[in-house]
């Protein structure tokens, strides 16, 4: 059964202009990331994408991407696809992040974040590395992070 996020997902990329909703939903979610205006091009379990571009309000005062941004980026796609991935008796947080700066970020920015490991239903939680690639238009690697989530199960309600 798909998680709910994914779920949402597949349904409104069938709208015409479904993905900009979708992402744009994703950021009413969590406002934060709405400072990127982040657009999410694909979503499955154990991979997302997603692109920003490069505009004024990403920008450092050297004229490239700014690695907080980057680092946003990367925060949103890992957790994007840690939810998608997961059984509705789960949940995630992000539990730390090592980031490396590898090029200048020029252009519109595109990330994709894959589990390092199997996603697995647990009765205890575990770490959960997800691996985060940020390319430029060229398609040269300017970013990478590992971003550690704790994936442990949902409370019980009662």
């Amino acid at each position: 059964m798909a998680s709910s996020i994914l779920s949402l997902y597949r349904r409104m990329r069938a709208w015409p202009a479904g993905g900009w909703l979708f992402s744009r939903a994703v950021c009413l979610k969590a406002p934060y990331f709405a400072s990127i205006s982040p657009r999410i091009t694909a979503l499955e379990a154990g991979r997302c994408e997603a692109r920003i571009a490069h505009r004024r309000r990403v920008t450092n005062h050297l004229g490239t991407v700014h690695a907080i941004a980057l680092c946003n980026l990367a925060e949103l796609t890992a957790g994007l696809m840690t939810d998608a991935s997961l059984s509705a008796t789960m949940r995630w947080i992000p539990k730390g992040m090592q980031v490396q700066y590898l090029k200048k970020a020029v252009g519109t920015q595109r990330a994709v974040a894959v589990p390092s490991r199997a996603i697995v239903a647990a009765t205890e939680g575990y770490a959960l590395p997800v691996e985060v690639t940020v390319r430029d238009d060229s398609d040269a690697v300017v970013f990478t992070a590992s971003v550690e989530m704790w994936v442990s199960p949902r409370p019980a309600r009662g």
